[in-house]
């Protein structure tokens, strides 16, 4: 009360001519129309201005629960969308190979659950033995290689991904027909490293990696990455290569699974070769 008291006694002198200007807008106001109307006309404009400020803020902290709304509607949509259910019927198609008389059918799956920034990355898709999933099987997605199937259930797969310590993939470089070793070491997602190529070789950046077609799992030419940077492994006539993936892992949603319907066939004739030299 008594730093009230203070301030009305400092500025009782602005208080009173404010007090006194207010009663003579309202004198004039309404004892003259013109200027009357244009009070009004005044004070109008003041309103309006301070209600579409009022507006402006309140819209704008009212767009979080606006968001929240239209992100629930449109989940309530896509759960009435086909995508949203398990489809067993996708169409499979084939490719036949008639220079290396190998057939492959391509099916497509949907990427469910997955990591990238481990050191022992794995994959979940949608489909597994009741269709026609099985392990060993290639994975590829619109971009590149992805990983091999470890896994399955009756509806649902695992794929070991290239970004897995124990992962290893054949691979070439095409115009210089090198073979080599994907491998990964952990770190960064978007990286790999090539080994087991001769240095004798010449090497450029931004060379083409693509898999051999060595193994019995991925056709040969599937893109890998490209070569970001390369050094001499010391004490070695081998290359060690940091190739840039051509698959982001980190935005991966759809694969498609590889047969390879002649694997079963090479594999048995691999091991009876091999019980042979023992």
């Amino acid at each position: 009360m008594e730093k009230l008291g203070e301030f009305l006694k400092k500025y009782s002198n602005v208080i009173v001519f404010i007090i006194l200007e207010i009663v003579a807008i309202v004198l004039i106001a309404q004892n003259s129309y013109y200027q009357s109307s244009h009070i009004v006309r005044w004070g109008n404009g003041i309103a309006g201005r301070w209600h579409r400020t009022v507006s402006s803020v309140t819209g704008y902290f009212g767009l979080k629960s606006e968001n929240e709304h239209l992100a629930a509607e449109n989940a309530m949509l896509r759960a009435q969308l086909a995508s949203s259910y398990i489809s067993y019927t996708d169409s499979v198609f084939e490719v036949n190979d008639t220079v290396y008389r190998q057939r492959y059918s391509y099916s497509e799956a949907q990427v469910i659950k997955s990591s990238y920034n481990l050191a022992k990355n794995y994959i979940m898709i949608n489909k597994g033995v009741d269709q026609g999933i099985q392990t060993d099987m290639a994975v590829i997605s619109p971009q590149g290689i992805v990983g091999v199937v470890v896994n399955c259930t009756h509806n649902f797969s695992t794929i070991m991904p290239v970004l897995h310590s124990d992962s290893r993939n054949s691979i070439k470089i095409p115009r210089t027909n090198s073979t080599g070793t994907l491998i990964w070491d952990g770190g960064d997602y978007r990286y790999a490293t090539v080994v087991d190529i001769p240095k004798t070789h010449k090497l450029y950046k931004n060379d083409t990696i693509v898999t051999s077609g060595l193994a019995n799992d991925f056709p040969e030419g599937i893109a890998v990455g490209y070569i970001e940077d390369f050094t001499v492994i010391s004490g070695s006539g081998f290359y060690n290569i940091r190739i840039r993936l051509a698959t982001d892992f980190s935005n991966l949603n759809h694969v498609y699974v590889v047969d390879n319907h002649f694997k079963a066939e090479q594999d048995a004739l691999m091991k009876e070769t091999e019980a042979q030299d023992e």
